[in-house]
């Protein structure tokens, strides 16, 4: 569940590995500001403080430089823009390969946990070390499903 600093749920992201490894993401946001926002899988599992600070950084578990537009491999919690509507509607799909929900080096369900952070702005997919991506305006514990 995606919330923004009041707790007024906004949307939610699901994950999903298939059996190649590879994790499919799914966001839904409603009642946002509409045009490209940035989205990343930040590395704390905590959605709590001024600014969700509680997330922390970037999941970054190789110690890359941020953006999908960069020369060198992007962190691993990079993800293109996410496109809300005029409506306040906005849904994101995709699929990557440079994090895992199993155990391992990449996994976002470490020890730490990770969250999905939804910035006010558009990420330029280039600039260190969040695209200008502006604040952190929703945030949501990635947690696995008990069933």
């Amino acid at each position: 569940m995606l919330v923004d600093a009041s707790g007024a749920r906004l949307g939610t992201a699901e994950f999903r590995e298939d059996h190649t490894g590879a994790v499919h993401i799914d966001v839904t946001v409603v009642s946002t500001m509409p045009g490209l926002h940035g989205i990343h899988i930040h590395s704390g599992g905590a959605c709590s403080g001024v600014a969700f600070a509680a997330a922390g950084g970037h999941f970054n578990p190789s110690a890359t430089h941020h953006g999908l537009s960069n020369a060198s491999s992007p962190h691993a919690g990079d993800l293109p823009n996410l496109d809300v509507l005029s409506n306040g509607v906005g849904r994101y799909e995709g699929v990557t390969s440079r994090f895992t929900l199993t155990p391992g080096a990449t996994s976002m369900l470490d020890a730490n946990g990770s969250a999905l952070v939804v910035h006010a702005g558009q990420n330029d997919q280039l600039t260190d070390p969040s695209g200008k991506s502006g604040a952190r305006v929703a945030c949501g514990v990635i947690v696995r499903d008990a069933a």
